[in-house]
């Protein structure tokens, strides 16, 4: 039986595709195509690639984000990184099915190094749509559910909860406290599915299953694990479950995780 998110030699399929997108949503890719071709122009672009709920087609008007990957031929330098801000402000402004525009840049010198390549190449390879340029997933191999990738994707949880634990600190404003708790939650989420992602040999980025998933195999954790993806999904300003996410999962998690994997190679 071949196991969810893999191809039938076992490898770890692309999630998303251009010919998926939401009809709501066609409309701020067009215009999110047009405007970074503008911006940024064949000199310093490589390509530019879609992820997230757009590409994959289950994008919900006014709740999701467009999400977005520049891969520049040099760089990022900090006027490339003050254009992508400005950009993902002027599309978040325009288009009310948009709940936030964000831009992720990397060289491609970057995306395909060495020690890149079970993280932001395999982000690349197996996460990413293309929408312009040439495709780097060309250059990159297959990938299968192995404890090496999961070590590399998330095997630096714990280097994060110093800076969670600061930012709960200083979240005074519900505002602050529902974005901590929509990157806290969606972190933890993933991360507890790529902990059991080897032994349950396949791959999925949906939230909701990815817990189930987890709660196979770590019952005790179960009900925190859902409460974390109840949160990816609809952030909360709740601050004894933001704690519960930082102080208790967390940790909990990033501990778990270097017994059964061992820690992200440093960059």
């Amino acid at each position: 039986m071949r196991r969810v998110g893999l191809d039938e030699d076992g490898f770890i399929k692309r999630e998303g595709d251009l010919a998926l997108t939401p009809r709501a949503f066609a409309p701020v890719v067009d215009a999110a195509k047009a405007a970074i071709l503008e911006t940024f122009g064949s000199d310093s672009l490589h390509s530019a690639y879609l992820y997230g709920s757009i590409p994959r087609g289950t994008a919900v008007p006014g709740v999701s984000d467009l999400d977005i990957l520049l891969a520049l031929h040099d760089g990022p330098s900090g006027t490339d990184r003050t254009a992508a801000t400005e950009l993902e402000n002027a599309l978040d402004a325009k288009f009310p099915q948009i709940n936030g525009a964000g831009m992720l840049l990397n060289s491609t010198a970057t995306l395909l190094s060495d020690i890149e390549r079970h993280d932001l190449g395999w982000f690349v390879a197996c996460l990413c749509t293309p929408l312009i340029g040439e495709d780097l997933a060309l250059q990159l191999p297959r990938y299968q559910p192995t404890s090496l990738l999961a070590r590399e994707t998330n095997g630096d949880l714990g280097d994060l909860l110093p800076r969670w634990r600061e930012r709960l600190g200083e979240a005074t404003t519900v505002t602050d406290r529902l974005a901590l708790s929509r990157r806290v939650a969606r972190r933890l989420v993933r991360t507890g599915f790529t902990l059991v992602m080897p032994r349950w040999g396949g791959w999925t980025s949906d939230l909701e299953l990815s817990a189930w998933i987890f709660c196979r195999y770590y019952p005790a954790r179960c009900d925190q694990m859902r409460a974390a993806a109840a949160a990816a999904r609809t952030p909360t300003a709740d601050r004894a479950l933001l704690n519960m996410l930082i102080n208790d999962l967390g940790p909990w998690l990033a501990g778990e995780y270097l017994a059964v994997h061992g820690p992200k190679t440093p960059r």
